[in-house]
Parts: C-alpha cells; structure tokens; sequence
C-alpha cells in the first residue's frame, strides 16, 4: 500500500508541473513514503528468522527484495534532488523530475 500511495503521489505532483502549480506538497509526500518503506524494509530484514544462507527461500527473498530497496533508494535519491529543484520547474520545463518518476 505504501508503494501504491507513492505511485499516486508522484503522478500527483506530475500532474501539478504540467498545470504549473507547485509540486512541492506531493513530492515531499514520495519522498517519506519511500523512506517509510526502506525503513521497514531494514526492519524486516533484522527481525528475519532466516537468513540469506538459509537454502533457495533466504536467497531468493534477500535477492530479490534487496533489488527492489535499492530500486527504492535510487528513485528517492533522483526524486531528493528533483525536490531541491522544485520551484525551479515550469510547466514544460521539467525533464529531471520526469526521468526521476518514469524510474
């Protein structure tokens, strides 16, 4: 739910750019649902009864949901730096932020 609710977000302040209104509120928004998310996603991995050498299961899950925190952390890192430009955007002027959110 957390991810969907980003996805909705970021639309949100796409959305705002191509109306030229500030996206401020909705990418701040992306933002601290993708750190929610990696915060959870770090407490899971300390709580977990296994682990990456426990067989297939512990491979595939850190494999793959370690793929898909990093996936995380590198969209909330383009979106930080799209954020710090935010006022900087315009209405067709704002290709930064719309590779951040294609990623």
């Amino acid at each position: 739910m957390i991810l969907l609710r980003s996805g909705v977000s970021v639309t949100w302040a796409h959305k705002a750019l191509l109306h030229a209104q500030s996206g401020f509120f909705p990418l701040l928004t992306t933002l601290l649902l993708g750190m929610v998310f990696l915060v959870i996603q770090i407490s899971e991995y300390v709580s977990a009864s296994f682990s990456i050498a426990d067989g297939v299961y512990g491979s595939v899950f850190f494999l793959l949901t370690g793929f898909h925190g990093f996936h995380v952390l590198v969209g909330c890192v383009m979106l930080a730096f799209s954020f710090g430009r935010v006022h900087s955007f315009s209405k067709v002027r704002h290709v930064g932020f719309e590779c951040a959110a294609w990623y």
